[in-house]
């Protein structure tokens, strides 16, 4: 049994730092307790092998978020990683920009794609370049494809205009094909090739150059309800055939206006006292010489120089109309 001691303090002792009555009652029973020659201690933590996991642990760790680091700093670096955007890719206000040659293995969509100012805009494929329209329902209305072997366009109206947008050059569509340039030129050797009949109010030539109509196998034909006209103003008007030209006007008549009508290679015939004629193309060395001779023709219509005398001397039984 423990001893029970008493200490009487007094209201002095009472200070501040003193010991009160039951701490002291409480230091003097643990004081009194039996103690143990040998005490026994109770380790707190983490020993051992277990100790050794969570360093490893730890370590592979820390490793980890170094390389981490490392990678994320090096892709921000290749990249090209920025405030404004990545690599040639920069996030404007009007949009995104891209600097230098671009590649998208996906589809893209845009509203608008233009190039900087002081540079063009090139679209460039291993294959070709095709570019749709379509409409709000999905269906194709349009398409443009730039091959290596050709330029195809499948719409329902094709129109190249000028550098204004106002002037339509060219036009096609299923019903027409309109050129409204001021000039077309056609430089090939062949010229311009029509399978069907030609509309126009004009046709010339280019300065100092002829103007040729030709049908190499075939008839050449020019109609007008109102009449075709032919001019050469500072030139010749030459017509020539392999056979027969035809010059007819069912209502009308064919006109010659010119100071001088020549018409070449005619047969002459010789104008004797016996009223014959004769096929000689020049007349007697006995006669006197004839410079002027008439125009006859012959019922057929071949038309012959015949010596003109006092009176007619056409006669439709000439030799020239007879072996004609």
């Amino acid at each position: 049994q423990m001893d029970e001691k008493w200490i009487i303090i007094s209201e002095e002792d009472r200070r501040p730092g003193a010991m009160t009555r039951e701490q002291y009652i409480l230091a003097t029973q643990q004081n009194s307790l039996p103690r143990t020659e040998h005490p026994q201690f109770y380790p707190v933590g983490i020993y051992g092998w277990r100790k050794r996991c969570l360093y490893f642990f730890v370590l592979l760790l820390l490793v980890t978020m170094i390389v981490n680091l490392a990678m994320t700093i090096w892709i921000l670096k290749v990249m090209n990683f920025t405030v404004d955007g990545m690599g040639n890719l920069r996030v404007t206000k009007k949009g995104i920009r891209l600097e230098g040659i671009s590649e998208f293995l996906l589809p893209l969509y845009v509203k608008e794609i233009h190039s900087r100012k002081d540079s063009p805009l090139v679209l460039q494929s291993d294959r070709n370049v095709t570019v749709n329209a379509r409409n709000h329902m999905g269906q194709l209305t349009g398409q443009l494809t730039v091959g290596a072997d050709a330029v195809e366009a499948q719409c329902k109206r094709f129109e190249v205009r000028a550098s204004d947008g106002g002037k339509v050059l060219f036009s096609a569509d299923e019903d027409e094909i309109v050129i409204g340039a001021d000039r077309l030129k056609v430089t090939g050797t062949e010229g311009a090739v029509f399978g069907h009949s030609v509309e126009t109010p004009h046709i010339r030539a280019e300065p100092s150059q002829d103007l040729k109509l030709e049908s190499p196998t075939r008839s050449l034909v020019m109609e007008a309800p109102r009449g075709v006209q032919v001019n050469a103003a500072a030139g010749d008007l030459k017509a020539t055939c392999r056979k027969e030209l035809h010059l007819q006007s069912t209502e009308g008549e064919i006109f010659l206006n010119a100071d001088t009508i020549r018409l070449g290679n005619l047969p002459m015939g010789s104008f004797s006292s016996s009223s014959s004629f004769s096929s000689s193309s020049s007349p007697s060395s006995s006669a006197p010489r004839q410079t002027i001779y008439e125009l006859c023709a012959c019922p057929n219509g071949k038309l012959y120089l015949s010596p003109a005398g006092a009176s007619s001397t056409c006669q439709s039984s000439s030799n020239i109309c007879l072996w004609s």
